[in-house]
């Protein structure tokens, strides 16, 4: 088994196929939204596969050590970058071949209309040894 991450981002941007902002989305197409992640997490309960999920709340901040004492914070992520990270799911699959095709039917979560958003899925998988220096 190996586990990835499925880090969803939401784009608005003009290449996106549902290109409909959620904020302009009815309740029942949000809550339609919703229900599909839901039953994505639940079917993967059954299967094993499921680790972990969560939604993420508009807005952050960039911290950084400078060495000074406290950090420093920045605002961020930036809203003009019309990308925005809507959340994150942790599955533990037979391989990467599944990991795809799980992230793919979960890109096809419905949005405005009940059509599928299309969102952007960032699949990393989790380093499972210490990277080991060569010279």
């Amino acid at each position: 088994m190996a586990k990835y991450l499925l880090l969803k981002h939401y784009r608005g941007a003009p290449d996106a196929v549902n290109n409909v902002p959620m904020d302009r989305w009815t309740p029942q197409e949000i809550s339609d939204h919703i229900r599909y992640m839901n039953d994505f997490a639940a079917r993967l309960e059954e299967t094993g596969e499921y680790v972990d999920s969560q939604a993420l709340a508009p807005g952050g901040e960039w911290v950084r050590y400078d060495g000074e004492g406290r950090p420093p914070v920045t605002d961020g992520p930036f809203a003009e970058t019309k990308d925005v990270i809507a959340g994150w799911m942790v599955i533990d699959v037979d391989g990467h071949d599944r990991a795809v095709e799980l992230a793919g039917e979960l890109s096809a979560a419905p949005g405005a209309g009940g059509r599928p958003i299309h969102e952007w899925l960032e699949l990393r998988p989790f380093l499972t040894e210490a990277p080991t220096v060569t010279e």
